[in-house]
């Protein structure tokens, strides 16, 4: 029987002898469709997930330009025309790929109550047979950050990735230095497994990177907040 502390996900009874994740899946998943296309949309904890669409080219350009100085320290280079419409397209286009391709998943954080963008959450380099592994990596806009909001967001994400996505480990990497993400990835049942030197080139620098790792146990434990 899991903690009952996993009551706090919605839909789960304390001490309820279903899976943990199988249970609060039942609430936290449901179907939108933008053109055609069906997405799982992950509602929760006042937020929900879902996959970027053009529509959001508006929201998301104003969020990542008034965040520019807050995120270019922590994020790879930016193109020259990323915050452009036709910049934009090739984003839509590179994860339209991606997905049909089961490589990545990405999504993008509103909040539930006004559907004010928030951030956005990856999942890429997915890897199926012997590994069922994937790598995630996520980003808040600088007037919401600091607020829980991508810990909810993990919150659930995680649950879907083990459960629908059949996935065994996620992996995470951040700069030692940002204390910030050491504590999301610590809250949401992480583990630090070590370092990596001159691991991904962030800023236009190698950078070297903590790396950690989540099980579907570990998360299980985590909940809590």
């Amino acid at each position: 029987m899991f903690p009952e502390k996993a009551a706090r996900f919605k839909g789960i009874r304390a001490g309820a002898s279903a899976s943990f994740f199988t249970a609060a899946l039942g609430s936290i998943v449901s179907r939108t469709s933008a053109r055609g296309a069906v997405h799982p949309r992950l509602s929760g904890h006042s937020l929900y997930l879902r996959h970027p669409v053009k529509g959001d080219f508006a929201q998301w350009v104003r969020l990542r330009t008034a965040s520019a100085g807050f995120l270019k320290p922590w994020e790879p280079l930016w193109p020259r025309d990323d915050l452009t419409m036709r910049g934009y397209r090739r984003r839509l286009d590179q994860y339209r790929r991606d997905r049909k391709t089961g490589r990545a998943l990405p999504y993008l954080i509103f909040d539930a109550r006004d559907n004010r963008l928030l951030g956005g959450v990856n999942v890429s380099n997915i890897r199926r047979g012997i590994c069922q592994t994937a790598t995630i990596g996520y980003w808040m806009g600088e007037n919401h950050a600091g607020q829980g909001n991508m810990s909810r967001a993990l919150a659930l994400l995680l649950p879907y990735l083990f459960d629908c996505q059949g996935l065994h480990r996620i992996e995470a990497a951040c700069l030692p230095t940002n204390s910030a993400s050491i504590s999301v990835l610590k809250k949401s049942g992480f583990q630090l497994e070590g370092k990596a030197r001159s691991y991904l080139c962030i800023n236009g620098q190698w950078e070297d990177h903590l790396l950690f790792s989540a099980l579907r146990s570990d998360v299980i434990m985590s909940v809590g907040f």
